[in-house]
């Protein structure tokens, strides 16, 4: 992990501050609004973008070129800029797009600073609730509208008794679905649909696990740096670092973490 003194620290916080308060603007602007333009990235398939999308990494993109135009730069919507630092945003500006423009309030804006090891701290804001999620740096904090308090994972408990989260009840492959409904088969409850907002919750400490495959790197840097400020564990399926995307385990503790890496980790690797 790069060596950041205090100084640098605050001027990293307070300007992932600024991007998730402009991106907030700008995607609320959009939510719920009628005939929202939704272009498709896929010539099979569906994989929603808006212009909500687009302004909000513009708009976050403006602040880092005025306040550190040294950092690298690595968004969903405009690709990678590269930077001297040593430092790169990793930028997605609506996680959960699908959720969007259905009106569902599980999506969010992700930002993460990485270094050559990996997410050092990160954001998940859900503008629509007025949520934001914070963990890195010493930090590991829900700012609310009602109450800002201390993110913790909650304890450890059996598979039997845990609630698991996912976007979409196929997860991924066949073969990937297969091994999450395999875990699904031994929790208490399992909910469908929740975008970023899962892992949110987990740091929050409502729920046990995340499991998901297919992602990218944007999906899941912020999640992580949140979940372990928070005292979780984010890994890939075979219990390696997870940071560059694909599957994702999250868990609030290594007992939980090692039930579901049991399962999960006999699926062959694509």
């Amino acid at each position: 992990m790069s060596k950041l003194n205090e100084t640098e620290k605050q001027s990293l916080k307070e300007t992932a501050f600024a991007m998730a308060d402009v991106a907030r603007a700008v995607t609320l602007r959009y939510f719920r609004q009628a005939n929202l333009q939704t272009d498709n990235k896929y010539v099979e398939g569906f994989d929603p973008v808006t212009i909500a999308d687009r302004e909000a990494e513009q708009a976050m993109r403006a602040i880092l070129q005025e306040r550190r135009p040294d950092d690298g730069i690595r968004g969903e919507e405009f690709g990678d800029e590269p930077g001297s630092s040593g430092l790169t945003w990793v930028l997605d500006p609506i996680d959960g797009t699908r959720g969007f423009i259905s009106g569902t309030p599980t999506w969010g804006v992700l930002i993460s600073i990485r270094d050559q090891s990996g997410p050092i701290f990160g954001v998940i804001d859900q503008p629509y609730t007025g949520e934001r999620f914070i963990g890195g740096m010493g930090e590991a904090y829900m700012a609310g509208p009602h109450e800002t308090k201390p993110l913790g994972v909650r304890g450890a408990r059996p598979l039997h008794q845990s609630v698991l989260f996912t976007t979409f009840p196929e997860v991924g492959s066949a073969e990937e679905g297969a091994a999450f409904h395999d875990v699904a088969k031994q929790v208490q409850l399992t909910r469908y649909g929740m975008d970023c907002y899962a892992y949110a919750l987990l740091a929050h400490g409502q729920i046990d696990l995340v499991i998901e495959a297919g992602l990218q790197d944007f999906d899941i840097q912020a999640p992580i740096a949140v979940i372990e400020a928070a005292g979780g564990i984010v890994t890939d399926w075979q219990g390696r670092p997870a940071h560059d995307g694909g599957r994702a385990l999250a868990a609030t503790n290594p007992e939980t973490h090692a039930a579901a890496l049991a399962i999960l980790s006999k699926t062959p690797e694509q």
